[in-house]
């Protein structure tokens, strides 16, 4: 898999038809080990599909000596990083969105702060997989089915998990004055 990009190259041309069929396996092995689980398929599947194109619009860039995959590797990482970056301001803008809607006053706002704040450092001590799963139920608006096909388990599973997430977090709650509620 350590070809170099002189050899995919006929006529001064990039066989990316070629590359496609040798390389989508690779590419999709690096999209599936650095992904995070709130990344659909979707999203998966157009990380995949740029790679290739990100190739091809900067073929006259390339330099013909080195190995392919490295090229493959670093297009991929990059993209994934920016569409991780994308979904976190997404979740965020959300987050003050829903503040200012439902807010009427300095103590509501106040309150809603430290509960986000109680909440958000309940997360942080949860498995990378939990967090997904609420992010995915409670920003992303998925149904447990989705999230179960996302995240690789099963819908009881993942019913469970929230179940034992919110649990959690109330008892977090609680403990910092917001219980009862």
């Amino acid at each position: 898999m350590k070809k170099e990009i002189k050899n995919y190259k006929t006529n001064n041309e990039l066989n990316l038809e070629n590359i496609i069929n040798e390389y989508s396996t690779y590419a999709r092995k690096i999209v599936k080990n650095k992904t995070m689980a709130f990344l659909t398929n979707e999203d998966k599947e157009e990380i995949l599909s740029d790679t290739f194109f990100i190739l091809w619009k900067n073929k006259d860039k390339l330099d013909d000596n080195k190995p392919l995959s490295s090229y493959i590797a670093g297009i991929v990482r990059n993209l994934i990083r920016e569409k991780s970056r994308v979904i976190s301001i997404n979740y965020d803008i959300q987050d003050y969105e829903d503040s200012i809607l439902d807010l009427t006053s300095i103590d509501m706002l106040y309150e809603q702060r430290e509960k986000t704040r109680l909440i958000k450092e309940s997360l942080e001590k949860m498995k990378e997989e939990d967090i997904a799963i609420f992010n995915l139920y409670y920003y992303a608006g998925k149904k447990i089915k989705e999230i179960a096909q996302i995240v690789n388990v099963s819908e009881f599973n993942v019913k469970t998990k929230l179940y034992r997430i919110r649990k959690r977090i109330k008892k977090d709650l609680e403990k910092g004055g917001y219980g009862n509620e």
